[in-house]
């Protein structure tokens, strides 16, 4: 599990994505001095394991599920991710339950000012509008953020200065895609009363035929 506060913003040194040898090579940060083999790190919001390290390296092997579901195949060398090292028990859990399993992968739609803040708004894939409530949680490249409010093609959110200087979405544009990780307590509760609805013979359907 993760909170979704980010600890580096690293770069990437090297990707490949053929065949039997898929792998992501990212700068070891020096905050990150006691990693070890086999340890969780979320990138842009994925889980990945260690695969192997030194000093200056981190490599994660990616499944091709990964790379399917997840906007790592994007990444080129050169590229900045936001990292963070899964929560232990015990530590301040400032952000939000974050299990670093990508719902949906998003696209940044519009980038604008507000006062002191800049705002994002994001198209996200129909089937995560379930999931995607007005001042609810919702994790953006692994980014503990609060949704302002949901829009007809996705939702927005507001970014403080801290946030900006201190992630890689100070290096997101207009046409980027992102990780997109709902709410899990929101998730389990919207798949719970599905599957509830379903055996009592209620479904979408249902409800907006009868005014809901």
């Amino acid at each position: 599990m993760f909170t979704g506060l980010i600890e580096a913003i690293g770069k990437v040194l090297d990707v490949r994505l053929s065949g039997r040898v898929s792998e992501l090579t990212v700068e070891h940060p020096p905050s990150f001095a006691h990693v070890r083999l086999g340890d969780s790190i979320a990138i842009n919001g994925v889980c990945l394991t260690v695969s192997r390290f030194s000093t200056t390296q981190l490599i994660f092997d990616l499944m091709p599920e990964t790379i399917r579901k997840t906007n790592l195949h994007k990444l080129n060398r050169g590229s900045h991710v936001n990292m963070e090292r899964a929560l232990a028990l015990g530590d301040r859990l400032g952000g939000h339950l974050v299990s670093g399993h990508i719902d949906g992968v998003g696209k940044v739609s519009g980038i604008r000012n507000e006062g002191n803040a800049v705002v994002f708004n994001v198209q996200a894939p129909r089937e995560m509008s379930s999931y995607l409530v007005r001042k609810g949680s919702v994790a953006i490249d692994g980014i503990s953020l609060t949704v302002g409010d949901t829009t007809p093609e996705g939702f927005w959110v507001s970014i403080v200065p801290h946030t900006l200087s201190a992630t890689a979405l100070q290096h997101r544009h207009v046409g980027d895609e992102v990780n997109l990780e709902a709410d899990i307590i929101g998730k389990y509760v919207v798949e719970h009363l599905a599957r509830k609805g379903a055996a009592r013979g209620i479904s979408m359907d249902f409800l907006r035929q009868h005014g809901f």
